[in-house]
């Protein structure tokens, strides 16, 4: 991974596409947080983890703007790595976690959602606990003026008050995170594998 992410910020035009698709993955994530969201039974860190998730997303939008300021407007296709991978990575995940739980704990409706919340919300920031600092560490050999330094130090915090959250939902918690990481990770390479790809015919 580290080597793809090193050649993408030696060319402005594929590491502008190279945000746009991380501030994309934010935006959708966040949004997914907001529509687990039950009508009145809302915790403050739901909140707090929606709110900065979309704020992950503009800060990694908004440096475009040191590389291309024109690049990017949206997140259409044509300005996306690999956008129909990208766009079915955290829906597919998302799908893939509510199945199992449902047929693991017996869940529905906003139960299947919150649960699903929690378990896909975790395995997201044990992700991005891996692929910020390799991204970060590109960008320093690089002595570029992108960071995501503090995107890195947020991530670190939600990871903590997933596992929090996960404690109070079971006990056994971490048995079925092993499961759905294995299902992340299958998904995830298939992603990284769609910009390898891409890259190749850059």
């Amino acid at each position: 991974m580290y080597h793809l992410i090193q050649r993408i910020v030696q060319q402005d035009q594929l590491h502008a596409r190279w945000l746009n698709t991380l501030s994309f993955l934010e935006n959708a994530g966040a949004r997914k947080i907001s529509a687990c969201e039950d009508n009145t039974l809302v915790e403050i860190i739901q909140l707090k983890h929606a709110a900065e998730e979309h704020r992950h997303a503009y800060i990694l939008k908004k440096q475009i703007s040191k590389l291309a300021p024109a690049a990017c407007p949206d997140y259409s296709n044509a300005h996306l790595f690999a956008p129909v991978s990208t766009r079915q990575y955290l829906a597919m995940l998302d799908i893939r976690c509510s199945r199992y739980l449902k047929k693991v704990f017996g869940l529905n409706g906003a139960q299947l959602r919150y649960a699903a919340y929690l378990f896909v919300t975790y395995l997201i920031e044990v992700r991005a606990d891996e692929l910020y600092p390799v991204y970060q560490r590109a960008l320093s050999e690089a002595s570029h003026s992108v960071t995501v330094k503090s995107i890195i130090a947020e991530e670190e915090g939600h990871l903590e008050e997933m596992t929090a959250q996960l404690s109070r939902f079971s006990d056994d918690w971490e048995a079925h995170a092993e499961v759905l990481q294995e299902m992340e990770q299958v998904l995830f390479h298939q992603w990284l594998g769609s910009l390898e790809s891409e890259l190749a015919h850059a």
